[in-house]
């Protein structure tokens, strides 16, 4: 469990270790109320839960920011200038290419070291590992897991076009494999006369290629590739240690570009992340879950507009974005994937069933004004309506036809008062990309019946609430048991 900015967790000002010691009593009471067949007959054991505390390894004094930081500050309102150098700070810290080196290092170095150390102490576990991010902690677990790479090497995580490393592949192919990966390899024979290979069409301009008879089109594709591989090399960036194999990079994430011609292959990070070296988990997460998390956010921010549907972790199959309905942190990221509707996220049950009793009401009394006005309109339409005309009586040669040879009537069925069009399409089957193996991954919690008074006021609340919540608990054992085959004694309603 991975924490986000500053040394506190939650209103108390408690650490990391504290709020994940409250979490694990929460979901240890919910186990034996939920799945106490299942733990009595044996098929599982108790989920285990782990702090990893980053937030004083980047203020240690080996880095010297915190000595850096307090040189510049100013002396007035000292406490709130202490509070913001603590937590606001970390987001500035995370996208410094020295800073965020360091936070995602010290995140995988630790997740290793409490990995390592709990397989010390318990030979015999034979389980799954999961991880959890909240807030800030969510968007390094996410930069992490984009950069991991799948050792077995399967189609579904073979990259058309890499991430990293893309100056050492690019040295390596030929002026014939660039043409033809821009789609212009018709102009093979142009560059043959004039004999230039790849380090001469690095430095034509657009009028040399003008010059060359080469049409608009295809003369700014290879401008636009000239940039892309000059900025390579003013980078000076070496081949990233996360991809050994660039055959088994991610397929990267649909970007926002204007550019009619998007070759990921030619950009530095392909999602807009700093540019670092990512390590590699010494294990593969098997559900990775987000609460609170700004991960909507900071991709929107960095210049994507759509996540590709068929975009997944290389090592990580399922993803849960879990977020309070006023938490002022959190987006969603699910209308990213599917762009074209507009729907709801998942509803969190509660965990003694059913929704809040204020909800429930809150929704009842929207749908008795809903057939309220539609009976009223109704009724209005009645009154309203113009009178029918008298049709007047049939001729001599219409009533002497018989009834087989009349014209055919279509009756439209009567529609009755405030029915609507009925839909039958279940929430859960909408298609969101197989972020989550093809399921839902944006789930709201419900509100408590005094934040929904003033939603202001429990704000801040709301975004600190993850550490105590017995839904979010709850959902967690129920999907984690799930990869096992184990359901919940009594499914909630």
């Amino acid at each position: 469990m991975v924490h986000g900015i500053g040394p506190a967790c939650d209103l108390q000002f408690r650490s990391i270790v504290q709020c994940v010691n409250d979490f694990r009593l929460v979901s240890l009471n919910l186990l034996h109320a939920h799945f106490k067949k299942s733990l009595d007959g044996g098929q599982i054991g108790r989920v285990e839960f782990l702090p990893v505390n980053w937030h004083s390894a980047l203020h240690a004094d080996a880095t010297g920011v915190d000595k850096d930081i307090q040189r510049i500050t100013l002396p007035s309102i000292c406490r709130l200038r202490q509070f913001t150098n603590e937590t606001l700070l970390d987001l500035f810290f995370y996208n410094s290419p020295t800073y965020c080196q360091t936070i995602v290092d010290t995140v995988c170095g630790e997740m290793h070291r409490i990995y390592r150390l709990f397989l010390e102490r318990n030979p015999t576990f034979k389980g799954r590992v999961s991880v959890t991010g909240h807030s800030l902690g969510s968007l390094i677990l996410f930069d992490l897991l984009t950069n991991q790479v799948d050792p077995t090497g399967s189609p579904a995580h073979k990259a058309k076009a890499s991430v990293q490393g893309s100056e050492s592949r690019t040295n390596k192919k030929s002026l014939k494999d660039i043409l033809k990966e821009l789609e212009v390899e018709d102009l093979g024979a142009v560059f043959e006369r004039e004999r230039m290979g790849i380090d001469g069409l690095v430095l034509c301009s657009e009028q040399d290629l003008k010059n060359l008879g080469i049409p608009l089109g295809p003369r700014k594709k290879i401008i636009e590739y000239i940039k892309h591989r000059t900025h390579l090399q003013d980078t000076n960036c070496p081949p990233m240690e996360t991809s050994p194999n660039p055959e088994l990079t991610p397929p990267p994430l649909t970007s926002g570009t204007t550019f009619n011609m998007v070759n990921y292959e030619y950009f530095d990070v392909g999602i807009g992340q700093v540019r670092i070296n990512y390590p590699q988990l010494s294990f593969h997460p098997e559900i990775f879950f987000a609460w609170g998390s700004p991960i909507g956010m900071f991709l929107t921010v960095r210049g994507l507009k759509r996540i590709d549907p068929k975009y997944q972790f290389p090592t990580c199959k399922r993803f849960f974005n879990i977020y309070h309905p006023f938490d002022p942190v959190a987006y969603r990221i699910e209308p990213m994937v599917l762009r074209e509707e507009e729907f709801e996220p998942m509803l969190i049950p509660h965990h003694k069933g059913r929704k809040r009793m204020h909800l429930e009401l809150k929704e009842g009394l929207t749908r008795m004004g809903t057939d309220l006005l539609g009976s009223l309109r109704v009724a209005w339409q009645t009154f309203t309506r113009p009178p029918v005309p008298t049709l007047p009586p049939p001729t001599t040669e219409a009533a002497e036809l018989p009834v087989s040879e009349l014209p055919p009537v279509t009756e439209t069925p009567p529609v009755a008062a405030g029915e609507d069009v009925p839909v039958n399409e279940d929430p859960a089957a909408l298609d969101v990309g197989m972020l989550n193996g093809g399921q839902r991954f944006d789930y709201v919690l419900q509100e408590k019946p005094i934040e929904s008074f003033n939603e202001y006021l429990f704000a801040l609340q709301s975004h600190l609430c993850y550490w105590t919540s017995e839904d979010t608990a709850l959902l967690f054992l129920k999907e984690i048991y799930q990869t096992m085959g184990v359901s919940m004694d009594q499914p909630l309603q």
